[in-house]
């Protein structure tokens, strides 16, 4: 559990696993969440020896940022590693819109060190890239909060891997947020090898890959409500479905040996991979919080490493 990584070229630490806290307050994202369940299971992360938060402003417009600032109050901030993401504006139109321009993060920056009740930012994102704001001069904004100690560490999030070049230009970002999973794997071909290149970390999101690696489908057909993002994924349907599903319970045998939960394996995995710096599962209560946390304390051999691996060479 006293395992640490660093961010990048910063001394930004954190534990190897965090938590993601979009059904922290994330109202616009979840339906009928419970706000207490919600705090309860950011309590039981730091409980769990989690230390690094990954939130957004994206996350409940600023009210998974606020619930996070109420829970911290009571803990030693600086043993948290609080990362958030901001790039969501309202037009003049009062459409919603994404900026990057300098004025604007440099705004996000302080919006969120109030909701988050806190004097510093361990880790800020931009969350998405606009089309207009050339990349260097967005991350050259963020390094000027940098210098200020206002943010510890630059990240980017959903860029291209031609953005991200760009936004790097100076050599200024730390750290990149991006989909990557064991059933997503582009990341592996280009973008990994430009990072091990340039010292910066990266943060996969979705690493359960909306429960589909967490062994706890079979490959039965699924009926996703509308509105479910499910029903569109193609992970979810057909016979990529039952070969995603089959490799999961293919697992078994390894989480027994654990004593362990395919999930918890999964997250291990990541752990174990050099290319992963702090994989942030979700969870939308505290024993979820709790079970991903003890994926902390499984080592892997390289051998099952391997295995996992190769399970999910899929087509």
């Amino acid at each position: 559990m006293s395992q640490t990584i660093t961010i990048g070229k910063t001394n930004v630490s954190s534990t190897p696993l965090g938590f993601g806290t979009n059904a922290v307050g994330g109202h616009n994202l979840f339906p009928n969440l419970n706000e207490e369940t919600g705090m309860d299971s950011v309590r039981a992360a730091l409980n769990s020896g989690i230390t690094l938060l990954d939130t957004a402003y994206a996350y409940g417009l600023g009210r998974s940022e606020e619930l996070i600032g109420q829970v911290i109050k009571d803990y030693d901030r600086s043993k948290i590693t609080i990362a958030t993401k901001g790039a969501q504006i309202v037009d003049n139109a009062g459409n919603p819109a994404i900026s990057n321009d300098p004025k604007d993060l440099k705004r996000f920056v302080k919006d969120s060190l109030q909701r988050l009740q806190t004097d510093y930012l361990d880790i800020f994102y931009i969350h998405f890239p606009d089309d207009q704001t050339p990349k260097d001069e967005a991350v050259a904004a963020l390094n000027e909060l940098k210098q200020q100690g206002l943010i510890r560490a630059i990240g980017v999030s959903n860029f291209s891997l031609t953005q991200l070049k760009e936004a790097n230009k100076n050599h200024q970002v730390d750290v990149v947020e991006d989909q990557y999973s064991l059933v997503h794997r582009q990341p592996e071909k280009e973008l990994f090898p430009y990072l091990r290149q340039e010292h910066i970390s990266f943060v996969p999101f979705f690493p359960l890959a909306s429960g589909l690696l967490t062994g706890k489908y079979d490959g039965t057909p699924v009926d996703f409500p509308d509105g479910d993002l499910r029903k569109a994924d193609p992970n979810f349907s057909g016979s990529r479905f039952r070969a995603i599903t089959e490799a999961a319970q293919s697992l078994q045998p390894i989480a027994d040996n654990h004593d362990a939960t395919i999930a918890q394996i999964v997250l291990a995995w990541y752990i174990k991979n050099p290319d992963v710096t702090v994989v942030i599962p979700g969870a939308k209560n505290p024993k979820q919080v709790q079970s991903n946390a003890k994926a902390m304390n499984i080592v892997l051999s390289d051998e099952e490493y391997n295995r996992i691996d190769n399970a999910f060479k899929l087509s």
